[in-house]
């Protein structure tokens, strides 16, 4: 006898995005734990999503938000959320999603969309000033390295949009480059952020 009922299948599918099959063989090979068996389905499915990763997008939708409140700054943002295919950018929790991100951006305040987008002048500046903090706390020298190579992420985390946390915890807990990933595992396509633009007005 399975150790999971067909509920455990079908709550499976729902959160996860997977097929019927998948579910039930990822059940099945975690003997019925359901959070273990998320974990193995994401897994699979990031695995899937690396081999999609160099497929063109010529698809996808643009994220809007705007921010209106008497006595505070107008924040306006906009995000290109792309697909690979138009039938994945009609759906309707893509473009959600893609709103959900522009809100994100507005309360955020992300300076850069990745990694790669932050200049190099902006990382050196910042290891520096976090090389000063650590020496003005008295850390010997022989660690400061260290030091900065984590604190670096921290500045990544509050900078970059894809590495900050997702502020709608609700919806999902992780950050916004986990979330694009996440429905790029449900959609079973290549998706990713190209672009992003915020614009505020009256912040004094």
């Amino acid at each position: 006898m399975p150790e999971f009922t067909a509920q455990d299948v079908q709550s499976l599918r729902r959160d996860s995005g997977a097929g019927m099959m998948d579910a039930k063989r990822a059940l099945t090979e975690t003997g019925g734990d359901v959070d273990k068996a998320k974990d193995l389905l994401r897994e699979r499915g990031l695995a899937k999503a690396d081999r999609r990763s160099g497929r063109e997008q010529g698809e996808g939708v643009v994220g809007v938000y705007m921010h209106v409140q008497a006595g505070r700054p107008v924040i306006g943002v906009l995000v290109g959320l792309a697909s690979e295919t138009d039938f994945v950018a009609k759906n309707d929790d893509f473009i959600q999603t893609a709103n959900d991100i522009a809100m994100h951006a507005a309360a955020a305040k992300p300076l850069w969309l990745s990694r790669e987008d932050v200049p190099e002048d902006a990382v050196a500046k910042e290891k520096e000033l976090i090389a000063a903090e650590a020496r003005n706390e008295g850390k010997p020298d022989a660690i400061i390295e260290k030091i900065v190579a984590g604190r670096i992420n921290s500045f990544y985390k509050d900078s970059v949009l894809l590495d900050q946390v997702f502020v709608r915890s609700d919806r999902f807990e992780g950050t916004v480059g986990e979330l694009v990933q996440d429905l790029a595992i449900k959609m079973g396509e290549n998706i990713s952020i190209s672009r992003m633009a915020r614009i505020e007005i009256g912040e004094g």
